[in-house]
């Protein structure tokens, strides 16, 4: 799945207070619906689900056990992202509820602040950042309170006294130098052993990267993506593949995700949807990526339900060499009126193609099956919960793109959260330069964003040729170079009169705001959600920079962009916005060509020099500032909770959706509904 993240998610916030656990849900003020609760550096909201009270009972039915099945998937990631992230979850909820802990002293209070990031990361890593987590309570207070909990409520192993489970943990949470970081992307280390994730054991970069070399054929037109689904470690002096199927690792939560696939089966809308559920539960009991293949064409074709879903292990943003694939799922419906506007889109998608800057020789003959639709999203689960893309694109793998299309969505209901919830956050009056700009912005973003979004998942991913072998060429730096390009992609048409002539804008002043935004978020204000000190490491954020800083410094004789003073404050100023386009369409050309013919060491070259290091002044004043809003940079979502209503016999007459789930309440309901695997999982 390629991602969009939202430019404006920096800006969302509204300002509520942490709050201790509930027992009971508190109902939902209409004024105040979005906003949850704020602690940390983070926000959380809600979403509604519009039109679901509408949809037929066989398709409530379909959403709900689809959703069924996205939870059950929930401990995965937080395995994969970390070896000891469930054994540290589980111990400090069981401190959380324990009712002998202290819920007033300093210690309990920073411990619940430690948790409720632990929940939104799904470990102990920062989500965006990578970085691990700073406690502010002691070694000694969590030793003291691990103690004051029922033996049988920890995640002890067989054998393992209370003390034996505090040493091992002591050092993982409390030591700076011990699994620093859940990926780290840092030039000339060995990205594997410097990386806290756990999809490799015992094994070298350099022993990953030639174990799955040697798998890869060149000429293999239909090639699987080696090491999707499996953990990749040395045993007796050997690489093996662990391989996450019913019946391998992870097996007790995939086989109640079979089980909730099975029944959403026998509910499915349609034959092809139903063979879409098959073909995943299938590949989900043989864990062979040929299975998944099977799956991915048949999910890309069917293109008549309303309701759909992605379920499964799809994103490789979290291996730091990017193969191995992170579970997720989204359930989701038509939003039949907005998906007008990215049809209109889609249904030009060779004008767009044959229109780039690109180079003839890597752009597509003929664009295949791009479907695009906005889309209501029902349930979030996995590594797209709480914090979630605002615009997907599947399948990754190119040769089932260019041969039977992509499907693409803008998350419509999750952006409008976002909106609403940022609505007078004093954010853009901070950082915007001039009531020029404001004007723009204020007529324009919302639009232009959507847009620009549309045509990132609708257009950019599903567009150029990649040569053959070429595929997995860019390694490390693949992600950058790929959500560049998409996001190139959006930016350069932007600014085409193409989008007036197709009614998608109101006029050729519409781009300015959308341009302005991309290069201040670049240059600027995305640096609030990086600590002082520390370089960009994650591949959205690198992306961004990369763009806005080459074109800033391409642009510098003809002063394009500029970085300029008032009142003692940095702020972006465009200068010519026409250049600006110009601009991105040289870039745009030179990463399709990158992306292309898999040139790893201009990939290299153009991620370390343009969208890594960070001027640490500009860096400080950007923070100074966002400070001084008291706003979250990063926002994520509580879910809707589903309740089936059933008759005497059992049968589903109704589904009801309600909203008012807390956040400490919904994680706790599904450490107890959800959490199926073993604290340890090998």
């Amino acid at each position: 799945m390629k991602k969009s993240t939202i430019l404006k998610a920096v800006a969302a916030s509204l300002l509520v207070s942490c709050s201790n656990p509930k027992e009971t849900a508190e109902p939902v003020h209409p004024e105040n619906f979005y906003a949850v609760e704020k602690f940390a550096d983070l926000q959380i909201l809600r979403y509604k689900v519009p039109e679901f009270e509408n949809l037929s009972l066989q398709q409530k039915e379909l959403v709900y056990f689809l959703t069924e099945a996205a939870l059950s998937g929930r401990d995965i990631l937080f395995d994969q992202n970390g070896k000891y992230n469930l054994r540290i979850r589980r111990a400090l909820e069981a401190i959380y509820t324990n009712p002998n802990e202290d819920k007033n002293s300093e210690n309990f209070k920073n411990l619940t602040v430690y948790l409720k990031r632990v929940w939104f990361a799904n470990g102990i890593h920062h989500h965006y950042g990578m970085e691990k987590f700073e406690p502010k309570f002691s070694a000694e207070y969590f030793k003291e309170a691990l103690a004051r909990v029922e033996e049988g409520k920890l995640p002890l192993a067989e054998g393992e006294t209370i003390d034996e489970f505090y040493n091992l943990l002591k050092p993982v949470i409390f030591d700076p130098a011990v699994m620093p970081k859940r990926v780290n992307q840092a030039d000339g280390q060995d990205l594997i052993l410097t990386s806290a994730c756990n999809y490799y054991d015992g094994v070298t970069q350099t022993e990953a990267e030639e174990f799955y070399n040697k798998m890869k054929d060149p000429k293999d037109a239909e090639p699987i993506s080696y090491g999707l689904n499996s953990r990749l470690v040395k045993e007796d002096g050997k690489l093996v593949e662990k391989t996450w199927k019913v019946g391998g690792l992870y097996t007790e939560s995939l086989e109640k995700i079979v089980f909730w696939l099975e029944k959403a089966a026998t509910v499915a809308e349609n034959e092809d949807q139903k063979a879409v559920i098959d073909k995943l539960i299938k590949f989900y009991q043989t864990g062979d990526l040929r299975d998944f293949n099977d799956y991915s064409i048949q999910w890309v074709k069917d293109l008549d339900s309303r309701v759909d879903f992605v379920n499964g292990f799809t994103e490789t943003y979290g291996d730091p060499l990017g193969l191995k694939a992170s579970w997720e799922s989204l359930v989701n419906f038509k939003d039949l009126e907005a998906t007008r506007r990215t049809e209109t889109i889609s249904a030009n998608a060779q004008w767009f193609e044959d229109n780039s800057p690109v180079d003839k020789q890597f752009k597509k003959e003929e664009v295949k099956g791009v479907s695009a639709k906005v889309i209501t999203a029902a349930i979030l689960a996995g590594d797209l919960y709480p914090a979630t893309a605002i615009g997907i694109n599947l399948p990754n793998a190119n040769w089932i793109r260019s041969h039977y299309g992509s499907k693409s969505v803008t998350i419509g209901n999750i952006t409008d959260a976002y909106n609403k919830a940022a609505h007078g956050n004093g954010f853009n009056e901070e950082f915007v330069y001039s009531n020029v700009e404001l004007d723009l912005i204020d007529r324009y973003a919302d639009m232009t964003d959507d847009l620009h979004t549309d045509i990132h998942e609708c257009l950019g991913h599903g567009s150029g040729k990649v040569m053959p072998g070429k595929e997995d060429a860019l390694k490390a730096y693949g992600s950058t170079i790929e959500e560049a390009r998409a996001d190139l992609f959006g930016l350069y048409y932007l600014g085409d009169n193409k989008l007036v002539e197709l009614g998608l804008v109101p006029n050729n002043d519409a781009y300015l705001a959308a341009y302005y935004n991309y290069m201040m978020n670049g240059l600027m204000t995305q640096l609030v959600r990086i600590e002082l000190g520390n370089t960009v490491e994650e591949a959205h954020m690198r992306n961004r920079q990369l763009i806005a800083q080459w074109a800033y410094q391409k642009g510098k004789a003809d002063k394009v962009v500029e970085l300029v003073k008032k009142e003692g404050k940095t702020y972006v100023v465009v200068n010519d916005y026409e250049k600006l386009r110009g601009l991105f369409g040289e870039l745009l050309a030179e990463i399709q060509r990158i992306r292309s013919t898999g040139d790893f060491e201009a990939a290299r070259t153009m991620v370390e020099t343009y969208a890594v290091n960070v001027d640490p002044e500009l860096h400080k004043e950007i923070l100074d500032r966002y400070a001084k809003l008291n706003l979250a940079p990063y926002k994520g979502f509580v879910n809707p909770v589903y309740e089936a209503v059933k008759d005497e016999n059992g049968n589903i007459t109704d589904v009801k959706v309600s909203y008012e789930e807390g956040y400490d309440t919904q994680m706790l309901r599904y450490s107890k509904d959800y959490s199926f695997l073993p604290s340890i999982n090998k």
